[in-house]
């Protein structure tokens, strides 16, 4: 070959060579672009669900039916490989959400980071509400809809015991796939953990003589108060009335006697009509709790305020508070207070009303 012919095949590798430089640094820039840009058509709240057997075709194609058209597949295949995540995506629903990139779902997806939802028990729930509840949760798988009450605490395992009371309030997180009777399999384990927790701190000269006595009257303080400084008070005060042979006549044990057919407000016939919960007509403590306590109301059970207390109204003034009193007559002075804030209360509604029907 001569010297010349030589200089222009030289000439033409080094063409060639740029070319491919150029391909080679246009093709990387489309390839982080698509990488890193965050995943088009994409709105807050979607998610993309990966079931058992899904290849990583079968993914794209479920991003394409969700109006995400970034990459082709061999885009998607070369960002797996380097991310270490082809043949490791893993089951489970994962969120969408505006900003996320391809590389960002494909770890989501190689390391299993899935959407975690939420479910609250709410403190002082009966179980009817906290079984309407679980009926709502729309992404619980739902098992139990055809269990009565008994046959759900047969399938949690807990054959013959009572629903009520036994779930402990607390937010629990779940993922797809999860069920209604996951969540209450893991809210009664919680709820155990606790009595056991409460019932270990108890004080020793406790009137309460098991465990379940103390959830019982747990449920009672976490109907009777919202206001955490006087839960111990309150339960101090039951405490006392244990002792003594006194009736507890506390108005939520009624009205869950009355299940169903209470209709928001306590008449004189309710608290005289005798019923396994109406603690006006029986002594001691009902047969089974009256809604979940939360672990506040169990450690005030577990350690009462001493005092000499054993009478509480509320005050009336719409702030959940109440007057206590040590004896009958300082209670039904109590009880003329709260009854003419009450009168009060009642006589500006009906002047607000008055005024708005004229206007």
């Amino acid at each position: 070959m001569s010297r010349k012919s030589g200089r222009r095949l030289g000439g033409f590798l080094f063409v060639l060579l740029l070319i491919a430089a150029g391909v080679g640094a246009y093709l990387w820039q489309r390839y982080t672009s698509f990488a890193d840009a965050p995943l088009a058509g994409v709105e807050a709240g979607e998610s993309l669900v990966v079931e058992r057997g899904d290849s990583l075709p079968a993914i794209v194609r479920k991003l394409r039916e969700a109006g995400v058209h970034q990459g082709d597949l061999v885009e998607w295949r070369a960002l797996a490989r380097q991310l270490g995540a082809a043949g490791k995506l893993q089951v489970g629903e994962y969120a969408l959400e505006p900003g996320t990139s391809p590389r960002d779902l494909l770890t989501a997806m190689r390391d299993g980071k899935v959407v975690r939802r939420r479910f609250t028990i709410v403190e002082g729930w009966n179980i009817r509400e906290l079984r309407a509840a679980l009926a709502r949760a729309k992404e619980l798988g739902q098992e139990t809809a055809a269990l009565d009450d008994a046959a759900l605490m047969k399938a949690l395992g807990h054959p013959g015991q009572h629903p009520e009371g036994r779930f402990l309030p607390e937010t629990y997180l779940f993922t797809r796939g999860d069920s209604d009777l996951d969540v209450l399999r893991r809210a009664h384990e919680a709820m155990d953990k606790a009595l056991a927790a409460a019932w270990e701190r108890r004080v020793p000269d406790s009137v309460l003589k098991t465990p379940d006595e103390m959830l019982v009257l747990a449920s009672i303080v976490e109907k009777e108060t919202g206001i955490a400084q006087e839960r111990p008070r309150i339960a101090g005060l039951f405490e006392r009335r244990l002792q003594i042979g006194m009736r507890l006549q506390t108005d939520p044990t009624v009205i869950y006697g009355l299940g169903t057919n209470y209709a928001g407000n306590i008449r004189k016939v309710d608290l005289t009509t005798d019923t396994p919960y109406n603690t006006y007509t029986r002594a001691g403590l009902p047969p089974t709790p009256i809604a979940m306590p939360g672990a506040d109301a169990l450690q005030a059970v577990a350690r009462p305020q001493r005092g000499e207390e054993l009478y509480f109204v509320a005050v009336g003034d719409g702030s959940g508070r109440h007057l206590f009193a040590r004896t009958l007559a300082e209670h039904e002075a109590n009880v003329q207070r709260y009854l003419q804030k009450y009168r009060q209360a009642r006589a500006a509604e009906a002047a607000g009303s008055r005024t708005q029907e004229r206007q």
